[in-house]
Parts: C-alpha cells; sequence; structure tokens
C-alpha cells in the first residue's frame, strides 16, 4: 500500500531552517584530498545519469580487470573514476550477480596495482534502484565498514533531504515529500542533521561520525545525510573526510552531488557547441552538415511535456524536426527500425509487476538503440533520454568503453565524449539527458543551441 505525502510550500520550509555554514567547504575539500593515503573513488552508477554534476572525468563502460587496472594507474583519474553498471534496469538476482563481478573485479585490479579503493554506489536521488541489496554485496567483497553513507541530495533535480525525508520540488513554491528514510532489516538508521551541518560544519559532522563507529556491532549501520543546498554537500564530505583520516571506512550509496563534491569537482557553466568545436578533427561529413539525434525513451510526464514543446515548436510548419513515434504496445509485437533524427515511444504500458515493466522497458530501449545503429551518417550531436535507453545507446549503439564527461550540457544533464577509434561515430557530443531533470522548454532550448 502507498503512502501519501502532504505537500509543503517550499519558502516556509527552508526558511524554518538554519543559514548555510559561513565557511566554503571546497577549500576545505581541497586540501583534504592532497593527502597521499586517501582511497581512490570508484563509483558503480546504476544509470548513466549519475554523471550530471561532474566534468572532466572518466566513465568505464567496461569492466575487466586490465581496464580496470589501466585506468587505475591513470594519472587522469588520480581521484576516481565512473563504472556505467546500468543494474537499476536488471531484476535483482541479475543486478546482484553483475555489482558482485564488478566488485570483485575492482577488488583485484586495486590489489595488483597497489591502490586503495572506495567504493560509492551511485543511484537514484528518489531512492530507486537495489538497496540495500547492492551495498550488501559490496560489502561481502570489501570487508565490513564502520557505516554505510546514504546521502540522495541533488539539487539540479529539485532533490532535497529535510528530516530524514526527500523533498522533491514541484512546481511554482512546492515541495512534495516523496519518501521517508525507515529502518530495514537488520540496518540501524543514524541522521546528520541540517543542524549538526549548518551549526557544528564540518567537525561536528566528524565527531557524530566517529561517534557512530563505536556503537555495539560495528556494522549495520546506515548514516541519513541532510541537505537542502549544495553547502550543505560539502561541509558533510569535509567531515567525512576528516573521520576518514582517522581511518574509518564506509561504502556509499548516494545521489550524484557527494560524488562531485567528495571528488573535489567544482561546478562550470554548461558546455555548448560553440566550446566542444564540432568540426575539429572529424571525419567527414563535418558535423555541421548533419542533423541531431534524439532519443526518447523515458516515459515520465516531464519528459512527454519537454517532448511536446520540442515537436511543437520545431515540428510542423517549420520543418526543422522529423518526428517518428511508435506506440509501446505496438513495438513489442515488432521493434520496427528507422533512420531519421526523432524517435518517440509514446503511451505508457506498464508490467504486472517490477519485472515485466523492466522487460517492457529494456524492450523499448532496444528498438531505439535499433536507430542508431541503423544510421550510417554520423549525427552532429546524439541526445539520449531516459536512463535505460542512454545506456544501451553509449554502450551498443555507440560501442563505448571509454568516454570522458566533458561537462553539462544543461544543468544536470551530463554530456559524454568519446575518441576511441572502436567506438562508433567518434567524437560525436552525447548527451545523456535524464527523464526527469530540467523545466519543459530544457530539451527544446538545448536542441536549439546545437542546431
Amino acid at each position: 500500500m502507498s503512502t501519501t505525502y502532504p505537500i509543503l510550500p517550499r519558502q516556509p520550509t527552508l526558511a524554518q531552517l538554519p543559514a548555510e555554514y559561513p565557511s566554503d567547504a571546497q577549500d576545505q575539500i581541497s586540501h583534504l584530498l592532497s593527502s597521499p593515503t586517501l582511497s581512490r573513488l570508484v563509483i558503480l552508477d546504476d544509470d548513466p545519469t549519475g554523471t550530471q554534476t561532474c566534468h572532466d572525468i572518466s566513465v568505464l563502460t567496461v569492466w575487466d580487470i586490465p581496464a580496470l587496472a589501466s585506468e587505475l594507474r591513470n594519472p587522469a583519474s588520480a581521484r576516481g573514476f565512473f563504472i556505467l553498471t546500468n543494474s537499476r534496469a536488471l531484476p535483482p538476482p541479475e543486478a546482484e550477480s553483475l555489482i558482485r563481478t564488478i566488485c570483485q573485479n575492482v577488488a583485484q585490479a586495486a590489489k595488483t596495482t597497489g591502490v586503495a579503493v572506495d567504493i560509492v554506489l551511485r543511484g537514484d536521488s528518489t531512492l530507486r534502484g537495489h538497496f540495500p541489496l547492492e551495498a550488501d554485496v559490496a560489502q561481502s567483497v570489501f570487508g565490513e565498514v564502520d557505516a554505510w553513507i546514504l546521502a540522495p541530495f541533488f539539487f539540479q533535480g529539485g532533490r532535497f533531504t529535510i528530516a530524514t525525508c526527500i523533498m522533491s520540488r514541484r512546481g511554482r513554491g512546492l515541495f512534495l515529500r516523496v519518501g521517508r528514510f525507515r529502518a530495514r532489516r537488520h540496518l540501524r538508521l543514524h541522521s546528520i542533521t541540517i543542524e549538526d551541518i549548518r551549526v557544528g560544519g564540518p567537525q561536528v559532522v566528524c565527531e557524530k561520525l566517529l561517534a557512530l563507529s563505536k556503537d555495539d556491532g560495528g556494522g549495520g549501520m546506515v548514516v541519513i545525510v541532510n541537505a537542502a543546498a549544495e553547502s550543505d554537500m560539502h561541509v558533510f564530505v569535509a567531515g567525512l573526510l576528516l573521520a576518514k583520516a582517522k581511518g574509518k571506512r564506509y561504502i556509499y550509496r548516494t545521489g550524484a552531488a557527494f560524488v562531485s563534491s567528495r571528488l573535489g569537482i567544482r561546478s562550470k557553466p554548461p558546455i555548448t557547441a560553440r566550446d566542444l568545436d564540432l568540426d575539429l578533427g572529424l571525419d567527414l561529413p563535418l558535423a555541421r552538415q548533419t542533423g541531431g539525434l534524439i532519443l526518447a525513451g523515458s516515459y515520465v510526464p516531464k519528459t512527454t511535456a519537454q517532448l511536446k514543446i520540442l515537436t511543437d515548436r520545431r515540428g510542423g510548419e517549420t520543418n526543422q524536426l522529423a518526428v517518428i513515434e511508435v506506440k509501446v504496445d505496438e513495438l513489442m509485437a515488432s521493434a520496427a527500425r528507422a533512420e531519421r533524427v526523432v524517435r518517440d515511444v509514446s503511451g505508457v504500458v506498464k508490467g504486472e509487476d517490477e519485472l515485466s515493466s523492466l522487460a517492457i522497458g529494456s524492450k523499448v530501449a532496444e528498438a531505439l538503440v535499433g536507430v542508431l545503429q541503423g544510421i550510417e551518417v554520423r549525427p552532429r550531436y546524439i541526445i539520449a533520454k531516459g536512463g535505460i535507453t542512454s545506456s544501451d545507446a553509449a554502450t551498443k549503439g555507440l560501442r563505448i568503453q571509454r568516454a570522458l564527461v566533458v561537462g553539462q550540457a544543461a544543468a544536470g544533464v551530463p554530456l559524454w565524449r568519446c575518441d576511441e577509434p572502436t567506438s562508433r561515430h567518434r567524437g560525436v557530443p552525447f548527451i545523456v539527458f535524464p527523464g526527469n531533470v530540467g523545466s519543459e522548454s530544457t530539451l527544446c532550448e538545448l536542441v536549439e543551441a546545437w542546431s
């Protein structure tokens, strides 16, 4: 039975909180990250959108031991790197097997190279995905830790954690409470409150983490991080690094904001097509002579609204957009292929249970990727809308094994680039557009800016 939560006024809710911590904790993070004993961060991303707050960092879509060892030796990945698992799209038994294999390979590569690693299980900011299963698996491979850190805050997506509840920004001036943390199985919940962060600062965060480590029983503790501003996450990370300097070990299940803060990555403005110089060093035909490709596999209401604005403004009489639209029920019967610019799978079709819904999502992504595989002309850019779609487009459509996260094409919208000779359409900008990110006009504005 689902729980209905009240809608809260945003500004009064935020106004009740203490003022943000007065000092910039990012400077302290930068200092703490200079420690030669600090572990390398390996982020297992259950969906490609987890790179949405990062730039100038690698993402791997393979996890064989030689590839992982090579990345651990790479000076460019001295602080960490991503591994795209796409495990959110898998049923629990398959996700468990996959995460176990990846963790075992990471552990072996770390042993081979002599590099200490910390594991982050980057997940959805509304807690979709396989928790606590993936954290259990990671701990079984890497050994007992002092606690699990659960930090879903994601500012760009409008996701806040206040009073141990996840709040989602909804409409003008409103918060929708989308979930509350509750104890599960063997897990004991503890909280780093906004008061701890904003009043006490990094030192109090550190002290609370150290005190939690002294609880009887050791493992089984989950520390929930409350945050309502990006500065809150920076303060928490500074306190966390102080605790790690005293020998404490953690496994992390977090949203994207924790990752960039823990890596010491500061935000920068969105990347434009001009910034990338799309024609530089690329095979013919020149990128400016071709159109963009948009693959929309996300079915959430925000994506539907974004696609409507895009087609209204750039389709029809303007003739700037060619749309190929397929109903999901028809798609399930026959995954037809097409060769032009946009494929939009419309109509929300849900399975009888979670597993059948995952199967439908995978079938939709398969058909969308078929479009990409059938296109021989290099697109000017590619936008993949939705997690499963963007993962399959990267791995199966473009054959990416290692890419660079260049930055963000818009707030919370990652931009990748792969220059590997073995990839398809080498160098094409690949924009991973999460289903629930942005305003209703963000997709259209992005297409207009890149056209």
